[in-house]
């Protein structure tokens, strides 16, 4: 049975609903880097609530950054609107940017990843006084599905150069693994890509000297890079790899020696390594293995974000604690899973990242009980209460 759509947000009431609040998030298709308006229906919500707003457009992609007070310490939020393309929309059971409420559950792109916590994290500051003893602020951006290169590390550029202050903050990814409340992510690996080419010369395979055959040269530099353990783990992060992600000649002939050989690599790493040192051993094994080849190998290398640690304390056991007071139970303090924009906020300040139950992030269908959404809200309630009790 579908039920039918809650009452349009009011940005005058006190308390919003961060259900509807949700789907009128959701409604906005804003697939990366699209905006399509979200930013706008979120800005109208903050603003009501007293926060000075602040759009940081950095190419095509939107941000902003809100905050109500001055006072130290401020406590920020941060999450991104944008969402990775729906797929098939045919094979959806609601409109992927309806938000259909059907037997209690949430259908949308973006409702677990992350539209949904945003307007948690809004809905318990709506339920909370005006006068904190410190600061709440919101960094959003529409660039964290994308490339993120202009999204929030620009905004955390731009911040960071006009001396704004942010003491701690909490990134609404979907953490969550079975239940909600059950992990917390406090640190996340790095990860570096390496696009690798090898041109040789192309020739008839019958007169191999009149060639340069770019494969083994490629097949030597990925044995050289696989064959080394990086790591056996570190303390609290699991061990780093090495995946090779594309291997393409582009030969569909069987009596001609192919002219370039690409390859793709991509390394998550724990703080055992910098990505500057893990670049410098991939264009060193790509120098060994060029040696005496008379064609060229280039290694290009992207670092997307550094490994990094917020070690359990004061403000981790505020995230428990809270945790608790809603549901009961100790989440796991874990550093799984693949990269956030918490490895660009980390220059600024402690950041840890908690939210709904990842299980259908990305997925056709995706989707999130309401009570879930709630129950979220009041878990951020607590925390903010909980913050400000223990730092300010």
């Amino acid at each position: 049975m579908t039920s039918p759509a809650p009452d349009p947000v009011s940005i005058d009431s006190v308390a919003l609903d961060p259900v509807a609040l949700a789907q009128a998030l959701i409604r906005r298709p804003s697939v990366t880097p699209a905006d399509e308006g979200a930013m706008d229906v979120l800005q109208r919500q903050l603003e009501a609530l007293g926060f000075a707003c602040r759009r940081m457009r950095f190419g095509q992609i939107e941000n902003l950054y809100a905050r109500r007070g001055t006072a130290r310490p401020n406590l920020c939020f941060a999450g991104h609107t944008d969402v990775v393309p729906v797929g098939d929309d045919a094979a959806w059971t609601a409109g992927p940017f309806e938000a259909e409420i059907k037997d209690g559950v949430l259908y949308g792109r973006g409702a677990v990843d992350m539209k949904s916590a945003i307007a948690a994290f809004v809905a318990a500051v709506s339920n909370l006084p005006r006068e904190l003893p410190g600061s709440l602020s919101f960094l959003i951006t529409g660039d964290e599905e994308g490339v993120a290169e202009d999204g929030t590390v620009k905004v955390v550029q731009a911040l960071a150069a006009e001396g704004e202050v942010i003491d701690h903050c909490i990134v609404g990814e979907p953490t969550s693994a079975n239940l909600l409340g059950d992990m917390v992510k406090i640190g996340r690996r790095g990860s570096i890509n390496a696009w690798i080419a090898v041109d040789g010369r192309q020739g008839h395979v019958a007169y191999p000297h009149r060639a340069a055959n770019p494969i083994p040269v490629m097949v030597d530099i990925l044995s050289r890079l696989q064959s080394r353990v990086l790591d056996e783990g570190y303390a609290g992060f699991q061990p780093s790899n090495l995946e090779v992600t594309t291997v393409d000649v582009g030969n569909t002939a069987t009596n001609v020696i192919p002219a370039s050989a690409k390859a793709r690599i991509n390394i998550r790493f724990n703080p055992a390594h910098k990505g500057k040192d893990l670049q410098a051993w991939i264009e060193h094994e790509c120098r060994e293995a060029a040696e005496g080849f008379s064609g060229r190998v280039e290694a290009l290398c992207k670092i997307s974000g550094e490994a990094f640690l917020t070690e359990p304390g004061a403000f981790t056991d505020v995230i428990v604690g809270a945790v608790g007071d809603a549901t009961g139970r100790v989440p796991e303090l874990s550093t799984t899973g693949g990269t956030s924009d918490a490895r660009f906020i980390r220059s600024l300040c402690p950041v840890v990242e908690f939210g709904l139950v990842g299980a259908t992030m990305h997925a056709v269908d995706e989707r999130v009980p309401v009570q879930e959404i709630q129950d979220l809200a009041n878990i951020y309630q607590a925390l903010i209460g909980r913050y400000f009790a223990a730092f300010a």
